[in-house]
Parts: C-alpha cells; sequence; structure tokens
C-alpha cells in the first residue's frame, strides 16, 4: 500500500513541475489558419521568454482585456512580426520589417492585409498579426494594439492533435 501512495505523490510532484514549464491549450479561433486550426491542441512553453528574447515569427499566446461570452478572459494566439524598435509598414498587402518586405509562406492568403502607414514597435512590446489576415483580430486593430512582454502566456512550440499533424511549431 505505501509504495502505490508513494507512486501516486511522485507523479502529481513531477505533474505540478511539468505545469510550471508547461501549458496545453486548445486553439479556439481561425485567425492562425492553415498553421494552426480550430481545436488543434498544442503546448506553451510558460518560460521561453525567461531567459531569452522574443523571436520575429515565434507564435505566443497572450493575456487581452477581450472577454468570452462566459466572462472569462480570452487569450489570443498570433506571430510575432515586429520588435521592439523595428519600422513596421504594410504597404498593397506586403508587409515590410525595417524597409524589406518579408517573405510569409504561412499566410493563408497572400497580399490580404490592409495597409498601415510605418510606425515603430515600442520598447518591451510587440507587433503581431494572424496567418489568416482576413479573420485576425491582431495588432492592426487599434482595440488590441502592440502586445507588452508581460502579457505573454507563452511560446507555442508543439502540436499534439491532430495526430497526422503532431510535432514541433
Amino acid at each position: 500500500m505505501k509504495g502505490w501512495i508513494k507512486d501516486i505523490a511522485i507523479a502529481l510532484i513531477i505533474g505540478v513541475l511539468i505545469l510550471q514549464f508547461v501549458k496545453p491549450t486548445i486553439v479556439k479561433e481561425h485567425s492562425m489558419k492553415p498553421t494552426l486550426n480550430e481545436n488543434d491542441y498544442i503546448f506553451l512553453n510558460k518560460q521561453a521568454y525567461r531567459f531569452s528574447e522574443p523571436e520575429v515569427g515565434d507564435i505566443i499566446v497572450f493575456h487581452t482585456d477581450f472577454r468570452q461570452p462566459n466572462g472569462k478572459e480570452k487569450l489570443l494566439i498570433k506571430r510575432i512580426i515586429g520588435l521592439p524598435g523595428d519600422k513596421i509598414a504594410i504597404v498593397d498587402g506586403i508587409v515590410y520589417r525595417n524597409g524589406e518586405a518579408i517573405e510569409e509562406p504561412y499566410v493563408l492568403k497572400q497580399g490580404s492585409t490592409s495597409d498601415m502607414e510605418e510606425f515603430v514597435v515600442p520598447e518591451e512590446s510587440l507587433f503581431v498579426l494572424g496567418d489568416n489576415r482576413e479573420n485576425s483580430i491582431d495588432s492592426r486593430d487599434s482595440s488590441l494594439g502592440f502586445i507588452e512582454y508581460d502579457s505573454i502566456v507563452g511560446k507555442a512550440f508543439f502540436r499534439l492533435y491532430p495526430f497526422d499533424k503532431i510535432g514541433l511549431l
């Protein structure tokens, strides 16, 4: 009997430790299509930016002021396009970072981004966009704007489901 209780205690301790570093989550929207689809089961690295800085191309989940119909906070998932100090512009649907057009093979529809005059991403902030630009509330929308570092929940790094798409992101 003692061995059984010990095994359960060890399993619980390991589970708690893992949850300090990894957060499982389910994608609930279409804004990251085709990279991520609704009901994809993914894991976030909650410690990804403790010892390193966010990078362009990272997919992050972050806190927002938006609410779900049940009143709970709505988390969003987007791709980092601009880092602090980067100059971002969108012209004829093409995203420019520091004066150069960026290649975006991951977007659902090329050139489907509304235009924006050049601006500089503020310190400790990020400019993010969804891969499904026609169906994404992201940094282009003034109700969201720039994402502050302290609102990041974690970096998406692994998809577990659907099983035919299992692997690193």
